[in-house]
């Protein structure tokens, strides 16, 4: 099993790649089989279609490949810029795309005749990065932390994920040196707490 890191953001050598790369070295490190996917890199296509909305559909390669790496990734983690107070769409693509009904979780009715998700990914754990320029005291009073809420209740709590942990790290635009390797360091810290 393995950890899988998805990053997303759209210039080579941004913080997000310092930050996902550090990760990445840390964990495979400490003896951890870690999967990297650059979504920009790679040219992911984050349309989703009509033709693959059905649960029988049949889709590119690539899709049915990410899809198999999040059922057997013993745990995720996103990292991203905070575009809009929302992931970038090539990000947001990707989990449209990728976490198919059907196959990463279904439907079921309980006894009392309510509709349950039932996740059918094993990750445990869940590891959220998020860089801004609008310091975290102001996402929180103005808007209300909205991917907090997202990543916690809406994807990982969506799949019964609890062990979450998500660090936001702003303002990036003014950040020293020292500030940034502080940063990666936490970031290092926090994923070998979570995934070691």
């Amino acid at each position: 099993m393995s950890i899988l890191i998805l990053l997303a953001h759209p210039k080579p050598g941004s913080f997000n790649h310092a930050i996902a790369c550090a990760i990445r070295d840390s964990l495979q490190a400490a003896g951890k089989d870690v999967i990297l996917h650059d979504l920009q890199a790679e040219g992911f296509d984050p349309v989703y279609t009509a033709e693959e909305m059905p649960r029988d559909a049949s889709v590119p390669a690539a899709i049915t490949q990410a899809t198999h790496e999040v059922i057997e990734a013993e745990g995720l983690i996103f990292i991203h810029p905070n575009w809009w107070s929302g992931p970038p769409a090539i990000l947001k693509g990707w989990l449209d795309r990728v976490l198919r009904p059907g196959v990463c979780y279904r439907f079921q009715t309980g006894a009392d005749g309510k509709g349950y998700v039932h996740g059918l990914i094993t990750a445990q754990a869940g590891l959220v990065i998020t860089t801004a320029n609008t310091p975290d005291e102001v996402d929180r009073a103005v808007y209300g932390d909205p991917l907090e809420n997202f990543w916690q209740k809406c994807v990982f709590g969506f799949f019964g994920i609890t062990r979450f942990k998500r660090l936001s790290f702003s303002p990036v635009i003014v950040s020293s040196p020292e500030q940034r390797s502080d940063w990666l360091l936490q970031a290092q810290a926090t994923a070998r707490e979570m995934f070691l």
